[in-house]
């Protein structure tokens, strides 16, 4: 059930989510949080169908802020609510003046006494710590891979960091962070360089080299490839390369020296996954601060010229065992 509210205040919409939940039997009290997202007309569809579908994983009240400019103030909302519907999906559209201060209209419709996470698909705000929605909030989540500039938009972040700030760019390289940490742990040698191959101005490319400078304490060399996204991450020993290449975006080959190449699946991940697995945890990450606040040392390393070969292997069943925390994986 849709129902379109015109020319509307905060308080209708509260009353029209009561009456709608009465006849429609929406079980409020199962809700776990509610899910703010920041957007415009062009991110709408995709932000409200990973939303959704992420809903169903962990049933919300979605407060979708559609904002846009102009010199006439309007607030517009459509209530999704019953048959099909997760929890409870709000869609409001801000216009002029309203669209400058969307916590006085977001506010009122917060479900109590439960965690309030926030999402910019696109662009976020310059200083995240002073920003009105951003407050309400215990869980922002950002996504520099849709910035310009995208190792830019990473240090912004680093430098006004606020304990549950994460970037969906470093949720990216779950999966990556557990086969390193995993091959490690198999073959645990002395590392003398890493190297990591990725498109140009690849974010997770840039916390990926941080995160491995951390904890390896040696330079990650970035070269350039054709993509998709990060395509390989080699990490030399005395006795050869530990190598994990994805040339492809869905199978990886895992190799480590004295051992044959194996094959492991490593699929490119949509919004719905990424949202799915930051909504799994409220605390704070702290192994992402580290790693985002080193990037504003001004020593991360610059991505090479040369293109980097596409490396294949053979198909061998078998996977790596799971990742230790220590290593720093989640």
């Amino acid at each position: 059930m849709i129902i379109t509210l015109e020319g509307t205040t905060s308080a209708k919409i509260s009353a029209e989510l009561l009456r709608a939940r009465r006849s429609a039997g929406s079980p409020a009290q199962g809700m776990v949080l509610t899910l703010i997202i920041v957007c415009d007309e062009s991110e709408y569809s995709s932000a409200i169908k990973a939303s959704m579908e992420a809903g169903r994983e962990h049933p919300s009240r979605i407060l979708l802020c559609v904002t846009a400019s102009g010199r006439n103030a309007s607030l517009d909302a459509d209530v999704h609510i019953g048959e099909g519907t997760p929890g409870e999906v709000v869609v409001i559209r801000m216009r002029g003046a309203v669209a400058a201060h969307p916590a006085s209209v977001i506010r009122p419709l917060l479900l109590p006494d439960s965690p309030v996470v926030i999402w910019w698909p696109g662009k976020a705000p310059q200083k995240q710590a002073t920003d009105e929605l951003a407050q309400l909030a215990m869980r922002r989540l950002t996504d520099a891979s849709s910035s310009v500039r995208p190792l830019a938009a990473l240090k912004a972040r680093a430098a006004d960091y606020t304990p549950g700030d994460t970037d969906l760019s470093w949720t990216r390289l779950t999966p990556w962070r557990a086969l390193l940490a995993a091959a490690l742990d198999q073959y645990p040698a002395k590392i003398k360089s890493v190297v990591i191959e990725s498109q140009r101005r690849n974010p997770s490319a840039d916390l990926l080299a941080a995160w491995l400078h951390s904890r390896l304490k040696v330079d990650a060399i970035r070269k350039i490839s054709d993509g998709p996204g990060l395509t390989a991450v080699r990490m030399t020993t005395a006795s050869g390369d530990i190598a994990l290449t994805r040339p492809d975006g869905l199978l990886a080959s895992y190799a480590v020296p004295g051992q044959p190449e194996r094959l492991v699946a490593l699929k490119r991940r949509d919004f719905t996954e990424l949202l799915s697995e930051e909504l799994r945890r409220m605390d704070e990450d702290v192994v992402y601060e580290r790693t985002v606040k080193s990037l504003l040392d001004g020593d991360e390393p610059a991505p090479k010229k040369s293109r980097a070969k596409k490396a294949s292997g053979k198909k061998v069943d078998s996977t790596p065992k799971a990742a230790k925390q220590t290593a720093g994986s989640r």
